[in-house]
């Protein structure tokens, strides 16, 4: 069970946007305050959603012997879903490229996101970071795949409870990662965060689709391997 889970919560970890918004909020003017906030909002979301869907599959039946086939049935929609949706980011046009007024009006050092999320993250302050870490870490496919293995497990509440928790550190590490590592060298890692911004401006796209591919086939094999 905790093997299981944790694989499919390490591809719902994978947020270029979510990172990009942790890098605009530490290179904020209080940066400490509303990255916690930024941390709080993911953290949040991901156990009430963990919750929500625990109590929901269990309620359903869906951990019973004789739902097997529906286990796997919404693993395998969850797959497809999942592949759904990466076929939609791969065939989604690119944004148009900055004005190159605004490009020269950028600043070194400075950090840029893409998207409607750049509406909360242009003036960073602790309620924006809030609602951008709510926002972000709604549950994806994959996520709710980690959730479905806890639920479904023949397991006490003790080892319930600590996959569960399992699955929400490693859906959020992207946000308590980069928190830890400027706390303790705030200088070194603004700057690491300067270079990975551009990198993921540039690849960012691509490496979501991988992910919501990668997750897509695991949950499509494993869902048709179940139903066989």
């Amino acid at each position: 069970m905790f093997a299981q889970a944790a694989g499919f919560a390490i591809l719902a970890a994978i947020s270029p946007t979510a990172l990009l918004v942790m890098a605009v909020f530490l290179g904020s003017d209080n940066p400490r305050t509303t990255a916690l906030l930024y941390l709080a909002g993911a953290v949040l979301m991901t156990v009430a959603m963990a919750v929500l869907v625990l109590l929901l599959l269990r309620a359903t039946g869906l951990n019973q012997p004789r739902a097997h086939h529906a286990r796997y049935g919404l693993r395998l929609g969850l797959g497809v879903l999942a592949l759904a949706t990466a076929a939609f980011v791969a065939r989604r046009r690119r944004p148009r490229p900055a004005e190159p007024e605004l490009e020269a009006a950028a600043k070194p050092g400075k950090f840029t996101v893409p998207g409607f999320i750049a509406r909360l993250t242009a003036q960073p302050s602790p309620g924006a970071a809030f609602a951008a870490g709510v926002i972000l870490f709604a549950p994806s496919a994959t996520f709710v795949a980690a959730v479905q293995v806890v639920a479904t497990a023949e397991a006490n509440v003790l080892a319930t409870a600590a996959a569960l928790a399992i699955v929400v550190v490693i859906t959020v590490l992207v946000v308590w990662v980069p928190l830890l590592t400027y706390l303790a060298a705030p200088e070194a890692t603004h700057w690491r965060l300067v270079a990975l911004n551009g990198w993921l401006r540039a690849n960012g796209r691509i490496l979501l689709i991988a992910g919501l591919a990668v997750g897509g086939i695991a949950l499509v094999t494993n869902g048709a391997a179940g139903l066989a």
